[in-house]
């Protein structure tokens, strides 16, 4: 750690230091961030990448008192190193350690919690209407990323700032990227403006020497100013759309050009209104391999610091992601009608490759998951077949689209749900928890879910030929392993597959859980206790002549999910079960997500923490049968 960065224990250390050594600690933040994060993983290159303007803002602001909201919170790690979290800084996305995003428990100086893209203008609008409410005066300050400008959401609160004229300052961090490359005519727009910001200057000095002309000037300047599109003609003068809805526009500045940034936000400090101060920067800024691949570096496991490569993992095993992108290559060679859409997220899905086969295919709406649902419902209208990959924390964005666009016009659209369960260090926000209990009460969808990857490939054709919505959600990380089938089957809508037969006790598994269920039998067995295993792959339809039977069998079932235990497919056993009069004949237990938020940490422990492992599912059975029935 260098020397500079030891002495910072607050804000208040970076606004005591001279100017003159800011460079050097913006050097030391950096080489700090490629030591503690080349060993234990964690976002990487947003953070890199906004080093001086983190600096710059703490110069300026008192994040005491002031709200700065970082929209989506990737590039917050800097901010925490100077606001007394520096010496946690290895424990980041840990169990019981600092979060990887924005967390108003973990600090007085995170004014906002964050995790999904988008939100910080309509937070940041939010606070500034509550201090001119109750008469405050303290500064309002949103970060937000170029990416995330492509999420309706902020279109929505520029607007409304525009309007209201609250004051405000937004930052847009313009580095070309979200996480994949940026999409769309407003990434367009910001690529022009950035290509010629001599326009800006000519327009400010013009507006300066209008405005000291005795009497006329301030009238000479607007008029420059509503005549400044017709002048400067055939050219687009930059940040013209964000003045014309309201905003006052500045830059776009270099933002790794210390000294003038700090000037520049001392500068627009004082504006009233809503200002709009365009920075660009480079995603990875000072480590050459993320500069050079910021994709791959946006957020990273363990890496060699020296050569920026990255250690392999100790699993060799293909993901559930890879098996799914590599599966839908082979179907849309076999069904010209397969259109295959993400937000923002053609790696993390796995449809890269798909992408490249089958551009005319394919689409990336960037992080606009609402218009992502309605735009498979159009295409689906008229007789496409479209594949909507998306994780499933990030579908909450777009429910309303899903119940009212998809299921009520029972459009046949292919949710593929990414994600599913608990994925571990990025913590609550991203954690695919409630994906069964907000789709399960929707007319008209089916769920499902694979115990396999070979199973996943039958639930793609399955799906792909069904006449309504369908979504399968699945796990993150390596699958089981299990050998493909070649070419692809149906699986009969509805239908468990009984994987061990049992009549002490019958765990009834969804997905994920299948296997460890079958480890918790395994455990039984060996201790004389004949415990079944149900695969149920359907939430919706259920299997409910199975469930029959198995209420006459046995005197206990046990349902298993990775997801809410409140809404479930647990409580979708018991609801059948109630109506159909056959809960006197059999005791149930639910195991899943508990009532509260699980926080980030190895996928390992958090499953422990929730109570889903094999040996605590054993002792759930083993408690259960040995207490009477009252």
């Amino acid at each position: 750690m260098g020397t500079l960065l030891e002495k910072i224990s607050g804000p208040d250390d970076v606004k005591s230091l001279p100017e003159a050594d800011l460079p050097l600690l913006a050097q030391e933040i950096r080489e700090e961030m490629i030591r503690v994060l080349s060993g234990i993983g964690g976002h990487f290159g947003g953070g890199l990448g906004v080093v001086e303007l983190t600096l710059a803002l703490h110069r300026i602001f008192d994040t005491s008192r002031d709200r700065i909201v970082w929209d989506v919170g990737h590039q917050a790690y800097p901010h925490k190193m100077l606001t007394g979290r520096l010496g946690a800084l290895p424990t980041i996305r840990q169990w019981n350690g600092l979060c990887g995003f924005p967390k108003r428990e973990e600090s007085l100086h995170d004014a906002f919690s964050a995790g999904h893209a988008g939100t910080s203008v309509s937070a940041a609008l939010g606070m500034a209407e509550a201090r001119d409410v109750l008469g405050d005066s303290y500064h309002v300050i949103a970060v937000i990323g170029d990416g995330s400008l492509t999420a309706g959401m902020a279109m929505e609160a520029l607007n409304q700032a525009g309007s209201r004229k609250k004051k405000l300052l937004v930052i847009l961090n313009d580095n070309n990227l979200s996480i994949s490359e940026n999409v769309g005519a407003l990434s367009s727009y910001l690529a022009r403006i950035s290509a010629d910001p001599v326009i800006d200057e000519v327009k400010r000095r013009t507006g300066a020497l209008l405005r000291d002309i005795p009497v006329i000037g301030d009238q000479m300047a607007r008029l420059a100013r509503v005549a400044h599109g017709q002048v400067v003609g055939m050219i687009s003068p930059p940040g013209q759309w964000f003045e014309e809805i309201g905003l006052s526009y500045v830059g776009p500045i270099d933002g790794h050009d210390l000294p003038f940034l700090i000037e520049t936000l001392a500068a627009v400090k004082e504006r009233p209104g809503p200002v709009l101060l365009h920075v660009r920067t480079v995603k990875g800024k000072g480590y050459a391999p993320a500069e050079k691949s910021p994709i791959a570096f946006h957020g990273v496991g363990p890496f060699d610091p020296e050569t920026g490569a990255f250690r392999k993992k100790g699993g060799s095993l293909p993901t559930y992601t890879k098996i799914f992108g590599q599966s839908l290559i082979e179907l849309a060679r076999e069904m010209p009608e397969l259109f295959a859409i993400t937000a923002a997220m053609p790696e993390g899905t796995g449809l890269s490759d798909f992408s490249k086969l089958f551009p005319e295919r394919f689409v990336d709406v960037g992080i606009a998951e609402q218009h992502a649902v309605t735009l498979a419902g159009g295409m689906a209208a008229q007789g496409l077949r479209p594949v909507v990959a998306i994780y499933s924390t990030f579908l909450q964005r777009a429910y309303d689209q899903v119940v009212h666009d998809i299921c009520l016009q029972n459009l046949p659209v292919l949710f593929a749900l990414d994600r599913g369960g608990l994925v571990g260090e990025d913590g609550p926000t991203h954690h695919g928890v409630f994906d069964i209990s907000y789709l399960r009460h929707v007319p008209n969808m089916t769920l499902m879910a694979p115990k396999d990857e070979n199973e996943l490939r039958k639930m793609l054709w399955t799906a792909l030929h069904l006449p309504g919505p369908v979504a399968i959600r699945y796990p993150r990380g390596e699958a089981l392993g299990v050998p493909l089938d070649p070419g692809f089957a149906a699986l009969p809508v509805g239908k468990a597959e009984m994987l061990r037969d049992g009549h002490d006790m019958i765990f009834l598994a969804y997905g994920s859980m299948v296997s460890v269920a079958m480890e918790a039998s395994r455990i039984l067995v060996g201790e004389g206790i004949d415990a079944g295993v149900v695969n149920m792959r359907f939430a919706k339809p259920l299997d409910t002549e199975l469930l029959s039977e198995l209420s006459r069998q046995t005197s206990l079932l046990v349902t298993v999910e990775e997801g809410s235990v409140m809404g479930g497919f647990g409580s979708a056993v018991l609801e059948w079960l109630a109506a159909s009069d056959l809960l006197s004949r059999v005791r149930v237990r639910m195991v899943g997500i508990p009532d509260h938020y699980v926080e980030h940490g190895a996928p390992a422990i958090l499953r422990e923490s929730v109570g889903l492992t094999a040996p605590q599912l054993a002792e759930l059975a083993r408690k259960n049968l040995q207490t009477p029935v009252c």
